[in-house]
């Protein structure tokens, strides 16, 4: 795993408003090279169209978004976005070796490289059995597999994912949960993953960063001091990890106008 000091994200005030409608206000936060970020907040807060501004998809109305120190006016080459219906992300007439390979068509790869990078991506997710496979023939959760090895053989250097396990089993959820844990840590690749989910939140973040009120603010942005080599049960069964877990509950379960929100820290 990389070193986590160096920005290679930052939300910088970011406010966006549909028409009258304003659901985010100065909103800032910074993700480091190498770091896993949750972000997480009650339903209806905002959470998929900060991701949309982190990404470049959909452009705040003020403050600004920074890939490795430049303002980011449209999706980032440094970044790609897993997204939570596979289903629909996966073209299903396409086996999964080039629904993997589609976005590197437009890199100036030669065929060669581009085979490289599909086989080193499914090898990535434990798909190296499934190129040959078409997505209907395939359970929910390698579906998911194969969409996230589809960013990975873009080879990013920030992932953005939108409640990725959202619609798998539990069972399937938390080997999805381990696999990025070691997708982080091998790659180095930076994360930042929008959840409803606080244990999934702690489980995996770095930092945790709560989202409150009506327009969502920052209310809070929380270390989690749990290190590497997280294991499902054991590390689920931490004082450290129940509090952590308790801690964000309570703050997101209280009314947003009884949370006063502040500015995380950069």
């Amino acid at each position: 795993m990389q070193s986590i000091s160096t920005p290679i994200l930052e939300a910088d005030g970011i406010g966006k408003s549909f028409g009258d409608n304003q659901v985010l206000s100065d909103v800032t936060f910074s993700v480091a090279k190498g770091q896993f970020v949750c972000i997480v907040g009650p339903s209806g807060t905002g959470k998929t169209t900060l991701l949309r501004a982190l990404s470049g998809l959909g452009p705040a109305n003020s403050g600004e978004v920074r890939v490795n120190g430049r303002v980011v006016v449209k999706p980032p080459a440094e970044l790609a976005v897993v997204f939570q219906d596979y289903s629909r992300s996966l073209m299903p007439w396409m086996k999964v070796g080039k629904n993997v390979e589609l976005p590197l068509r437009r890199l100036g790869l030669s065929r060669e490289e581009r085979r490289k990078r599909v086989e080193q991506a499914l090898s990535d997710v434990d798909l190296g059995l499934a190129e040959e496979l078409y997505p209907w023939q395939m359970s929910g959760g390698m579906q998911q597999r194969a969409a996230i090895a589809r960013s990975l053989a873009y080879r990013p250097e920030i992932l953005i994912m939108d409640e990725p396990f959202a619609s798998v089993d539990a069972q399937t959820r938390a080997d999805l949960e381990d696999l990025m844990l070691d997708i982080r840590d091998r790659l180095g690749v930076s994360i930042v993953l929008v959840t409803h989910d606080i244990e999934e939140a702690v489980y995996l973040g770095d930092k945790v960063i709560v989202l409150s009120g009506r327009p969502a603010s920052v209310a809070a942005s929380v270390e989690i001091p749990l290190g590497t080599g997280r294991d499902q049960i054991e590390t689920k069964s931490r004082p450290a990890y129940l509090e952590l877990r308790a801690e964000i509950h309570r703050m997101i379960m209280r009314k947003s106008d009884t949370v006063a929100p502040q500015r995380a820290p950069r």
